[in-house]
């Protein structure tokens, strides 16, 4: 693999066994990396060898593999605080995923932090896992749920933002990255405007860690989340940075044993963080997994990553614009958009087309994206969508492009 100059997508293919099988006896393109992504032999290698040779429950014995796991354990809790640039691995707390890591705040940040009359403003373009943990804050305590709203191109507008924040806002908290259209938010303007407010800011990173460098401090967000199985890594592990004096007076999420300081029959006290947050034994092959494949990101670098994605967009947006039954959802503009397009082929249900366009060999998501409020303003039930990772090129794209052919045609005809 080379470390510089443009990124080699063939030469990365041959990292990931899965690609080189067939799909309906044809070479199989996947196009759906915004759901999950695939693991290269470097992880999967990884992730064996862990359990080969060091598996045992961390911070727990004093024997040879528990310590052994403890140190894998705690090494990729530095990996991670590396890669996103945390000020301390304390900051960095190991989730099953981005959802629980959404939950654990609005149950124990937004539960301390918020009174009667507060509000939590989210954005219509929301993932569900963004949308949900505040629905359900709002029940339990007298706070109100606001959104933003998006402009035609599905984007978010700034003014929207200084509009809808006022005294009684607390918490802000959206999507880095869009899942359905791929458009990037100014996470480190959003949040320099909110601060200014006294507005604490939460970011949804699931679509963006994995695809372009992301600095949490350069960003100044209080808290970011994301999840191992979009970048390469096993699905059940997660991560929730959060900066370490909000950490420190958080109360616990989930409590039994790891998590506690002291316990005796009707009191406890709780282990400092980031322990205090990581309840049960925890997910130590998850976190070797990640940790590897963080290493084989590196190793590409993230700025090429980017642009790797960014040229695929291109290309793919030039030939899907040339298909004039084809309506595609969000801004067309690239500057400000990673690699996803979502997208319906005029008069067929994206299942059905989905379905065709899989007889092809190309896998592409069709559904709702779990962001039912994002379909509603965009006036459709459900979308296609092709989003792209680094062992993708434009093979893959001109797969997907017969594929939307062949459905149409086959739906013209009848058939």
């Amino acid at each position: 693999m080379k470390s510089k100059g443009s990124l080699n997508s063939n030469e990365i293919k041959n990292d990931f066994p899965i690609l080189s099988h067939e799909v309906n006896g044809q070479s199989l393109h996947y196009l759906d990396n915004a759901a999950t992504t695939q693991k290269p032999e470097q992880v999967l290698k990884t992730v064996e060898e862990y359990n080969k040779k060091f598996n045992a429950n961390p911070h727990r014995g004093a024997h040879y593999l528990s310590v052994k796991a403890t140190e894998k354990y705690e090494e990729g809790r530095k990996k991670v605080k590396e890669f996103i640039n945390a000020n301390s691995a304390k900051e960095i707390i190991f989730t099953r995923n981005t959802t629980e890591s959404l939950n654990l705040l609005a149950y124990s940040f937004a539960e301390k932090e918020l009174e009667s009359g507060d509000e939590v403003l989210i954005s219509t373009a929301e993932h569900h896992s963004n949308i949900l943990p505040w629905q359900q804050l709002s029940k339990r305590k007298d706070i109100k749920l606001k959104y933003l709203d998006i402009n035609e191109n599905g984007e978010i507008p700034f003014q929207e933002i200084k509009d809808k924040i006022n005294k009684n806002t607390k918490i802000l908290s959206i999507t880095h990255m869009s899942n359905v259209t791929g458009l990037i938010n100014d996470i480190q303007k959003i949040t320099n405007y909110a601060h200014k407010k006294g507005v604490y800011v939460i970011v949804d990173g699931a679509q963006a860690v994995p695809h372009m460098k992301v600095d949490v401090q350069k960003l100044d967000v209080d808290f970011y989340a994301f999840s191992g199985h979009k970048m390469l890594g096993p699905m059940g592990i997660g991560v929730l940075y959060g900066k370490k004096d909000l950490l420190d007076e958080m109360p616990p999420f989930l409590t039994g044993g790891g998590m506690i300081e002291y316990v005796q029959k009707s009191s406890s006290s709780f282990a400092p963080i980031p322990e205090r947050f990581e309840a049960g034994t925890p997910n130590v092959e998850g976190v070797v997994g990640l940790s590897a494949a963080i290493d084989y990101l590196e190793k590409i670098g993230m700025e090429r990553v980017f642009e790797h994605e960014k040229k695929l967009l291109e290309y793919a947006l030039n030939e899907m614009v040339k298909l004039d039954y084809l309506e595609i959802y969000g801004s067309e503009n690239i500057e400000n958009k990673g690699g996803i397009i979502s997208f319906n082929i005029e008069g067929i249900h994206s299942h059905d087309s989905a379905t065709i366009i899989d007889s092809k060999g190309v896998a592409v998501r069709s559904g709702h994206h779990c962001a039912q409020p994002l379909m509603a303003e965009l006036g459709i039930n459900s979308a296609l969508r092709a989003s792209f990772y680094i062992y993708n090129d434009r093979e893959d794209i001109d797969a997907l492009i017969e594929g939307i052919k062949k459905a149409k045609e086959m739906f013209s005809n009848g058939s």
